[in-house]
């Protein structure tokens, strides 16, 4: 299930996502923050995302391809500083890869559609259905509200 170490999402062998883009167009697309962290695992500051403490119903998409991500439904408050969620909307959507950077051991969460680094997910989510918390970077997703 996980890669044995980090690597970057412009380090997989070709013809791993459906969505692939040479480096220099995911330069041309992204802005230099959301191409820090999509495309080189960095992180946003805490508590500073656009959808740490929103509330809106509807959908979180990969801002890298538009594959869609996390439901609104499985949004919760975990007081880290990042949007977190209790599941995915599917599991095939997401992709695990084994994160042992900055010392520490932790599960890197990627778009399985086009690699794109989202966050970290942690066994933390007490309280949860799942007892996991997906801490994603805001800048990592773009919300689609629900039609009324």
């Amino acid at each position: 299930m996980f890669k044995s170490k980090h690597e970057g999402p412009g380090d997989a062998p070709a013809g791993t996502y459906q969505v692939e883009k040479s480096e220099e167009q995911w330069r041309e697309e992204l802005s230099p923050a959301e191409y820090q962290v999509l495309r080189q695992a960095g992180t946003e500051r805490a508590f500073v995302g656009e959808y740490t403490d929103t509330e809106t119903v509807g959908v979180y998409r990969c801002k890298a391809c538009d594959a869609e991500l996390f439901r609104s439904e499985t949004k919760f408050h975990s007081g880290c500083g990042w949007p977190s969620f209790y599941a995915p909307l599917a599991e095939d959507r997401v992709q695990y890869i084994e994160d042992n950077t900055l010392g520490m051991k932790r599960v890197e969460v990627r778009c399985s559609n086009c690699g794109s680094h989202l966050g970290h997910v942690f066994d933390d989510g007490y309280g949860t259905p799942t007892g996991q918390r997906y801490c994603i970077n805001s800048i990592a997703m773009t919300l689609e509200p629900a039609q009324a």
